[in-house]
C-alpha cells in the first residue's frame, strides 16, 4: 500500500521529460520495466489523491528506464507538471511474468541435477510461459510450468526442472 492507504504500489519516478510532445523518462525500482502489465493504469498523485493515467507508447531503456507517453500528456508543460513525482500502479498490475523475468542469467538443471545450459530470455505466451535456454547444441524452448519446476534457488541461481523428454 501507499502512504494514502490506497492498495497501489510505487514502481518508478518521473525523471524528466524527453522532448516537446510530452513523452517521460521514468526510472524504475525494484521491478523491471518489462514486468508492468500495459494494458493497467498507472497512478500519479495529486493533491493527496492517485490520478490514473494509461500508457500509450513504453519503450524500455536498459534495465531501471523507459521513455513512456501517457494518455493525456500531450506537451512540454504536462510533462514538466508532473516530473519528479512517484508513479504507482495497482498490486495486481505487475504481470505474472515478473518472476519469471528474474530467471534470465540463472542455470538451469534436469531432474538429475545435471546442468542443461544458460536461461536467456523469457516468452509470456498466452497460457504457456516459456523459457529459452542456450545449451551446448543451440537454444532450446522449454515450457515454464509450475508441475514442471523441481526447485528454484535464488542464491545460487539454480532452477531445477523436470524437463519434457525432447525438448533438449
Amino acid at each position: 500500500m501507499d502512504e494514502a492507504g490506497h492498495n497501489l504500489h510505487r514502481i518508478a519516478q518521473v525523471l524528466k521529460s524527453n522532448g516537446t510532445d510530452g513523452e517521460l523518462v521514468l526510472g524504475f525500482r525494484d521491478i523491471s520495466p518489462e514486468d508492468i502489465d500495459l494494458k493497467e493504469p498507472v497512478f500519479i498523485y495529486f493533491d493527496g489523491l492517485p490520478v490514473p493515467f494509461f500508457i500509450d507508447s513504453f519503450v524500455p531503456r536498459g534495465n531501471s528506464k523507459a521513455l513512456v507517453r501517457l494518455t493525456d500528456i500531450c506537451c512540454l508543460e504536462d510533462a514538466e507538471e508532473i516530473s519528479g513525482r512517484a508513479v504507482y500502479i495497482k498490486e495486481n498490475a505487475i504481470g505474472h511474468e515478473a518472476d519469471d523475468i528474474s530467471l534470465i542469467g540463472w542455470t538451469l538443471c534436469d531432474g538429475c541435477h545435471n546442468e542443461v545450459g544458460i536461461i536467456s530470455d523469457f516468452f509470456d505466451i498466452p497460457g504457456n510461459p516459456c523459457i529459452e535456454v542456450g545449451t551446448i547444441s543451440g537454444t532450446a524452448m522449454i515450457p515454464l510450468h509450475e508441475d514442471l519446476v523441481i526447485s528454484a534457488d535464488e542464491e545460487s541461481r539454480i532452477l531445477v526442472m523436470n524437463i519434457p523428454e525432447g525438448l533438449v
